[in-house]
């Protein structure tokens, strides 16, 4: 056998593998000899059917299989060892006239190679670390949601401003049947409140969807519309009063404060604040640096500037998902991936560079930490080392699961590689300023 390689451009090469007679006869003998021994033709005792016939009936879809195995595993054995970086697949030339009772074979394949390039995480400009911090108007209007959750609802006659209104909204014609309770601040503007202020039970109430709520994904939860329809949804539906109730607001007093967070945990309004503050900007963090990683993903891929085998890839995705593609397909479709595939090439790079690994030790310590957290959400403060090793191995066993963990641990280093390398400026914001610049 012998593979050699031709070298197109930087990034597109033509591997030729020659297959000798040499190199699959025996393999492909051995076989024919164990379907002789195994053969139930007609006219032939089994075992003592002619060779000749044996090989007139199996030879050539035998020597195909073998070629093919043959050829596969020494185009792998050459990537492995020529340490080529390739992008998909090795992709076959079409080979119309090939004559599969020569004794010699030639296959050539098109390889897309990775570019060559370098990644610079100290850019010129500062990236934003957003410090997202709970500020004393969320942390009053936090207490004064605990009080109402745990406040007596008392029935009303009418709806007022602080009503909680169950009932129900329609619309033949879009299927929307949907029971629900809502407060009057979820609308948006004046003009529904009025609408609802001193109606009474058994009053149906006619409103339009554009425009109803202060966030138009509320109609995925009141009215139960999918996520299609929401934005410029415009239609009638009916709102039927079923139920008025108001909440009297609990008393910041210490049964309270032990029915949240255990007995003395927290003895005064002032400590009550700390806490919901201190698990609020817990959660935070967490999506400070979600945007820290979005925003350096979008530098190292605006920054990192290389050309793709372009071409080759847009081919090779015509047969690379489970239905064939035509070309015009394969374009738009590389054009909506291409920056992904470009990020995961710098990921990989920067993975390299700095020998970023997950070991089974990090994936075991994570695991039981996880566990840990959602244990102590169902009260389960103190489970003994036996319990969470338990736990711990069935998640490991599971490989979508090692999957999933692997890439949330590989996510962390990267974001303290970032946070240790990048140019970062530090800002704080409060949580609903953070959500106005970043998710209005």
């Amino acid at each position: 056998m012998n593979i050699t390689r031709e070298n197109i451009d930087e990034l597109n090469a033509v591997v030729k593998v020659d297959i000798a007679k040499e190199d699959y006869s025996d393999k492909v003998e051995k076989i024919l000899i164990d379907y002789r021994k195994s053969a139930n033709i007609p006219g032939f005792r089994k075992g003592h059917v002619p060779m000749t016939m044996v090989k007139k009936q199996y030879g050539k879809a035998v020597l195909v299989d073998e070629v093919n195995k043959l050829l596969q595993d020494a185009l792998n054995k050459y990537l492995t060892e020529e340490k080529l970086d390739v992008l998909g697949n090795p992709l076959p030339k079409p080979q119309d006239d090939l004559d599969w009772d020569s004794d010699a074979f030639s296959f050539e394949f098109e390889l897309g190679l990775a570019p060559e390039f370098e990644v610079t995480l100290k850019g010129k400009k500062a990236i934003t670390h957003y410090n997202i911090v709970a500020d004393d108007k969320m942390l009053d209007n936090q207490v004064e949601q605990i009080r109402k959750q745990y406040g007596k609802i008392i029935s009303q006659d009418a709806v007022t401003k602080d009503s909680e209104i169950t009932g129900v909204f329609e619309n033949e014609e879009k299927e929307i049947n949907n029971s629900t309770t809502i407060t009057l601040d979820k609308f948006k503007g004046k003009t529904t409140e009025k609408q609802f202020i001193g109606a009474k039970v058994g009053d149906v109430i006619t409103l339009n969807t554009k425009k109803l709520f202060n966030d138009d994904h509320d109609l995925m939860t009141f009215l139960k519309v999918s996520h299609d329809d929401v934005h410029g949804l415009d239609i009638d539906v009916n709102f039927t009063i079923n139920e008025i109730n108001t909440r009297e607001l609990a008393d910041l007093d210490q049964e309270l404060f032990d029915k949240l967070f255990g007995k003395g945990e927290v003895t005064s309004v002032t400590e009550l604040k700390e806490k919901i503050k201190e698990d609020s900007e817990k959660q935070f963090k967490q999506q400070g640096d979600q945007k820290l990683l979005n925003d350096v993903t979008e530098y190292l891929v605006d920054n990192t500037k290389f050309d793709l085998p372009a071409s080759f890839l847009q081919k090779w995705m015509q047969t690379a998902g489970e239905e064939q593609i035509d070309a015009d397909q394969a374009k738009e479709e590389y054009e909506k991936s291409e920056k992904s595939m470009r990020y995961q090439l710098i990921e990989g790079k920067l993975i390299e560079k700095h020998d970023l690994q997950v070991k089974f030790e990090d994936l075991k310590a994570h695991a039981t930490e996880m566990i840990k957290t959602q244990m102590a959400q169902f009260g389960q403060m103190n489970p003994s080392d036996e319990e969470l090793e338990g736990i711990a191995a069935r998640i490991l066993s599971n490989k979508d699961e090692v999957k999933r963990l692997s890439e949330q641990l590989m996510s962390t280093k990267l974001l303290n590689l970032y946070k240790a390398e990048a140019n970062l400026k530090t800002k704080e914001i409060t949580y609903d300023d953070f959500v106005k610049e970043f998710y209005s």
